[in-house]
This record gives structure tokens, sequence and C-alpha cells, in this order.
């Protein structure tokens, strides 16, 4: 049966998670910090923009660990391709890629954190917070597939 959700085996999905779970346990444990990957992209902003939302003190005096934590999601991504896994090419056009991603941004901003951050650091450290916003995320993502499915 579980053949069906994993056609290409669970091994994958199993080393993908606990290599993400050692790796925001080892954030946790040297920093204090919980990982999330949204506010990388704020941070990183706040070397090259003047507005006000970029020079908060929170943005500024995280920036260099949120670079290092994006350079190792990165790092994962190439060690994987350099092990020569599988990798399988999207389907899914560049203009709907840009408009998703435009979305997904907009929604972390607007729910305070990505699916990273309250995914996984947030429901482990068992906020309540985060664990709405979890269930907001996959409803949000299932009625999305649903209804992609309708108009494909």
């Amino acid at each position: 049966m579980w053949h069906e959700f994993f056609p290409y085996g669970f091994e994958r999905y199993l080393v993908g998670g606990l290599s993400i779970g050692v790796g925001v346990a080892l954030l946790f444990v040297t920093t204090g910090r919980l990982g999330g990957a949204s506010t990388v992209f704020s941070a990183t902003w706040s070397w090259f923009s003047r507005l006000p939302f970029f020079q908060q003190s929170s943005l500024r005096g995280s920036r260099n660990w949120r670079v290092i934590y994006a350079l190792g999601m990165l790092l994962g991504g190439v060690l994987y391709v350099a092990l020569g896994l599988p990798v399988e090419g999207s389907q899914v056009s560049l203009g709907r890629l840009i408009v998703g991603g435009l979305l997904v941004g907009f929604g972390a901003r607007l729910g305070g954190g990505c699916t990273s951050g309250h995914g996984i650091c947030g429901m482990a450290s068992l906020s309540v917070g985060s664990m709405l916003m979890v269930v907001v995320f996959l409803s949000t993502a299932i009625m999305t597939a649903l209804l992609m499915k309708v108009v494909m």
C-alpha cells in the first residue's frame, strides 16, 4: 500500500526528514534560535535596502546566521545532486512558478513565518500559533491542488 504514496521508495524522504530534523536541532542547540526560511530574504535585503522595514534591528542582527542557514539548505541540494540521486524536472510553467512563489511569500509574511519555521520548528516547540498556521497552510494547499485538478 505504501508504494502508492512513495513510488520511488520512502528512503529519500526518511533521509531528508532526518537531515532537516538534525539541522534545526543543531541550530537550536548551538544558537538558541528557531530555523525558518522566509526571513532570510528580508534579512539579506537589510544589507542593500535603506527602507525602514529592512532596517529593523531583528533583521540586521540576524542576517549573518540566516545567510549561513540558507547556504546550508542550498548545500543540501548540491550534495543530493552530487551523490547522483534522481532528480526530476518540474512540469510547471515559469509563469506559474513565479505567481506561486509570490503567493507563498505573501502568505509567509501574512502568517508570520514560512512552512519550515512553523511546521518544523514551531510545531516541535509545541507552539499553538504554529500548529494553527500549519492547518491553514495544509488546508490552502489541498484546496489549491483540488482546484488546479479541476481547472487543468
